[in-house]
């Protein structure tokens, strides 16, 4: 069999990537000093990683984050709040594992977007499926999927979702309904799943945004008892970095958003 008849074989088997990894390994005369066993493991590694590669896009395509952005690119230190080593710690994962919660609060531009969208991308990276949602689009969402009788399959996608990412979290107060539907998503996650929420407004002030006391005291429950909670300080980003000319702003990756 000839190469060319090798590499149309791997196409028709989808293992573009060792197609590939042979394609290399024609070109690059090094190779021929290697064993066959060695040359083997290579074109397998090639395949995995092009697998690795297109699983990642798939979900960084699903989460949807508002900003593309890696925990590397986190400013931290004292006067942010937040240290490098406990970004870090977040950006491994184990909090996911153990299916908790994380609450950023903050400011209007003090970065928890910028930080909820770095710790979103390191989860896809590890493996978890992420979704981004501003409170809004979740309560169109809930009351549009009521409407055409489809809330059960939303609900059940929720609920699939390893990390869920709620940003501009009760920026709003609620009404007794919308409090409602947020429980129901929330009851689904508890202790199946993680809750990144992204708020400028204080937990204290929370049960007063909840419509109901009683749903107000079922949803804090089931949300900020089993969660890591973090408090950003600091100047605006955006007031730092200050206002970009029309060719920066196309040209150069937004800063924070909140």
């Amino acid at each position: 069999m000839t190469i060319q008849e090798i590499k149309d074989k791997l196409v028709a088997l989808r293992l573009s990537g060792m197609k590939e990894a042979l394609e290399e390994q024609a070109l690059n005369t090094a190779y021929a000093e290697l064993t066959f066993e060695e040359r083997l493991g290579m074109l397998l590694e090639g395949e995995c990683l092009r697998r690795d590669n297109n699983r990642l896009r798939r979900r960084l395509t699903q989460a949807r984050l508002m900003e593309q952005v890696g925990v590397e690119d986190v400013d931290t230190g004292a006067e942010r709040g937040l240290e490098r080593k406990q970004v870090m710690a977040l950006a491994g994962g184990e909090w996911i594992r153990q299916k908790l919660n994380l609450i950023l609060l903050g400011p209007t531009g003090v970065g928890k977007t910028h930080l909820g969208c770095a710790l979103g991308r390191e989860a896809c990276r590890l493996g978890f499926t992420v979704r981004y949602l501003k409170m809004q689009r979740l309560l169109q969402e809930l009351i549009l999927s009521r409407a055409d009788g489809s809330i059960v399959k939303l609900l059940h996608a929720l609920a699939r979702i390893q990390v869920l990412i709620l940003d501009d979290w009760l920026r709003d107060p609620l009404t007794p309904f919308q409090a409602r539907d947020i429980l129901e998503v929330l009851d689904d996650r508890y202790s199946r799943s993680s809750t990144l929420i992204l708020s400028q407004i204080p937990v204290a002030s929370w049960h007063a945004r909840l419509g109901d006391p009683t749903l107000a005291d079922a949803l804090l429950d089931r949300l900020v008892h089993n969660a890591y909670r973090f408090e950003l300080k600091g100047e605006s980003r955006r007031k730092l970095q200050g206002v970009k000319t029309p060719h920066q702003r196309i040209t150069k990756e937004a800063g924070f958003h909140d």
